[in-house]
Formats: structure tokens, C-alpha cells, sequence
């Protein structure tokens, strides 16, 4: 989980973490709790969701899944 640093502002997420929140996703998690773990604003996690960042977070996740 990220630190919290009250006061500063969000982290910036990768690539790593956008496939990360896709499996979070997937597993049942609420977007508000997946940014919270990762310190962001949900609106980023949204961002994820719909496309607009890490267009291909989605499909390594899957590739990800099936490769496990």
C-alpha cells in the first residue's frame, strides 16, 4: 500500500499499477477503495477504467491472468 503523505500532492500512477488496478477491478474492489491504496484521486482510477489512461492496462491484465 502507497504512504499517505497528508499535504502533498498524489502520486503519479505507472503502467504497473494501472494493469494492478485492473485486476483490483476485477476482483469486486470499489473504485474509491482502489485510491485510497493508491493514494490518487478516483477520478484517475476512472480514467483507468474507461480507456482514457493505459488504454492497454486492460489487455496485459488479462494476459497477465492467463499466463499465472
Amino acid at each position: 500500500m502507497a504512504k499517505l503523505n497528508y499535504g502533498q500532492p498524489s502520486r503519479q500512477l505507472t503502467i504497473e499499477d494501472a494493469v494492478q488496478v485492473w485486476v483490483m477491478l476485477r476482483r469486486g474492489w470499489l473504485q474509491s477503495r482502489i485510491a485510497a491504496h493508491f493514494d490518487v484521486n478516483s477520478g484517475r482510477i476512472s480514467e483507468i477504467k474507461t480507456g482514457r489512461r493505459f488504454p492497454e492496462a486492460s489487455q496485459i491484465a488479462l494476459h497477465c491472468k492467463k499466463a499465472a
